[in-house]
């Protein structure tokens, strides 16, 4: 779990760093907020074009050699996206960005599957997403002292980018010597902790297997994984949106520099991680799903309307960025617990696929439609009403997933 929370710091670091890469590069490069925000959007369409088939992929072939040879290759994306010099340059890094990572995410919701029991997976997954508040806290003090340099002649914004892509590159290596598939092929354990684990594991299965066997396509169209679907959407509005913009917000609202704007990021984002850890552990320990994760989104919703409605100074603009930011990402681990409860090893991961695939659109509308509001309006309010929308609706749909003994 440590070395799977590492990459995925490599991993969120890579995809959000566009966000501090934009107070330097929208200036040199001209773009518009209409422009940063398609930018910053599109690696979601890329991303969701490939999210199934990368998440069976994992499942059906080594999650070891395909999680090392996505890294490989989204490294050097990454990085290539600090040499960009117009609109459609970097239109299409981003895309191909996304197509790069899309496999990597779900196919590690479905990776736990193979080490963690129904009754320890949404701490499990809290721990790994709990990477993604620790990559934005990283990312901020990280990104101000990177935009910093001015070596070759690069600014600092191309610096951020050629070296934050470079860590992928190396972690691609590293998991394909650590990395194990399944217990079974784990040294490191003791010859009864394997048995014992594999037995559990499969027990479980075979619960699952029996009655009727759910085929993939009745999986991808099952009414819950539909809604998961959804909820996720809403979900992912706001973790990219506020992800990806919230340096400009704080230097917008506070005249700020911007290493201080990159810094004041870290705040909402190191919230969210116990916020993460605490609903988790909570929803394991009842067995309840929905309710752990409608009510912070709930909480979320509340915060960022509120953000959008009242005139508000940088502290208290903080405290209600950290509420929003909190609430959206602690309704994850147990919105991903839900899948692998009630679906087969195949058809779970192709729904993870589906339910990340599609979710992520989100992460195309959220930052695109704040830098639409923007430049329309010279505000991010309009931008903060969308995301509340979009919090209260995932909390709802949840809540229709048709309830489970074994995930409340």
């Amino acid at each position: 779990m440590p070395f799977l929370f590492a990459l995925y710091v490599v991993a969120y670091i890579d995809r959000i760093n566009v966000g501090f890469a934009g107070l330097q590069m929208t200036g040199e490069l001209h773009f518009s907020d209409a422009v940063f925000g398609f930018g910053s959007g599109i690696f979601f369409a890329g991303y969701g074009l490939f999210g199934i088939p990368g998440a069976v992929l994992i499942e059906k072939w080594s999650a070891r050699k395909a999680i090392a040879a996505t890294m490989l290759v989204w490294g050097f994306v990454a990085s290539a996206t600090g040499l960009i010099h117009s609109a459609p340059e970097f239109y299409a890094m981003r895309f191909a960005l996304g197509v790069t990572e899309a496999g990597f995410f779900p196919g590690v919701i479905g990776y736990l599957s193979h080490w963690y029991r129904a009754q320890d997976r949404a701490k499990a997954v809290a721990m790994f997403m709990a990477a993604i508040p620790v990559s934005q806290a990283i990312a901020a003090p990280l990104s101000a002292g990177l935009m910093k340099i001015n070596w070759l002649g690069l600014a600092g914004w191309r610096w951020l980018l050629i070296l934050e892509g470079a860590p992928a590159v190396v972690a691609a290596v590293v998991s394909l010597v650590y990395l194990a598939d399944r217990p079974r092929d784990a040294k490191w354990l003791a010859t009864d902790e394997r048995e014992w684990l594999a037995g559990e594991l499969a027990r479980e299965q075979a619960r699952k297997s029996t009655g009727k066997r759910m085929s993939l396509w009745d999986a991808l169209r099952h009414r819950d994984v539909l809604l998961l679907a959804l909820a996720y959407f809403g979900g992912t509005c706001g973790t990219y949106g506020l992800s990806l913009w919230m340096p400009k917000m704080i230097q917008r609202l506070g005249n700020l520099s911007v290493v201080k704007s990159s810094l004041l990021t870290a705040i909402p984002a190191l919230v969210g991680v116990p916020a993460m850890l605490v609903n988790g552990w909570l929803s394991d320990r009842s067995g309840e799903r929905r309710w752990h994760a409608s009510v912070p989104r709930l909480i979320a919703a509340a915060g960022l309307a509120t953000l959008a409605v009242a005139t508000v100074n940088v502290p208290v603009a903080l405290i209600l960025l950290a509420v929003g930011s909190a609430g959206i990402l602690a309704a994850n681990p147990p919105i991903w617990a839900i899948p692998s409860s009630f679906l087969g090893s195949t058809a779970a991961a192709a729904s993870i696929g589906l339910i990340n695939s599609f979710g992520n659109l989100g992460g195309f509308a959220g930052p695109y439609l704040i830098g639409w509001f923007s430049s329309r309006t010279g505000a991010f309010s309009g931008g903060m009403w969308f995301i509340a929308s979009a919090s209260l609706m995932s909390a709802v749909l949840v809540l229709q997933v048709r309830r489970r003994p074994d995930q409340g």
